[in-house]
């Protein structure tokens, strides 16, 4: 059974750091795009920013270019997402997703649990 575990998040001042983990579990070594998305009460998920396991080809929304990077750790099947420079609309609880992409497992997707980030100005 796939699995995902997220740690990480917690409360910060504005402008200081955080990061997100997210531990993925029940695929072994699988092709396979990891995502983070974010939310907030009262609006849809929203993505943040994504990694490919193969390619290590990244994407980020705009909204946090230049101050969130994500990275991973093929061997501990974990990705990780640096937030530097949090503004108090980053405040949200943070979703990490899988899309499995090989084999038997192609097109299985799970989420995170969450963590809540919260930012005060």
């Amino acid at each position: 059974q796939v699995q995902l575990v997220q740690s990480g998040g917690g409360s910060v001042q504005a402008g200081g750091s955080l990061r997100l983990s997210c531990v993925a579990f029940g695929f072994g070594n699988c092709n396979h795009d990891m995502t983070w998305y974010r939310q907030t009460p009262g609006k849809e998920r929203e993505f943040v920013s994504q990694i490919n396991s193969n390619t290590g080809d990244s994407k980020y929304a705009d909204f946090v270019k230049g101050r969130f990077t994500i990275s991973q750790d093929n061997a501990k099947n974990t990705v990780y997402l640096q937030m530097n420079s949090l503004k108090p609309e980053d405040s949200a609880m943070y979703y990490c997703k899988i899309d499995l992409k090989c084999g038997r497992f192609y097109g299985i997707s799970q989420w995170g649990q969450g963590t809540q980030v919260t930012v005060s100005s």
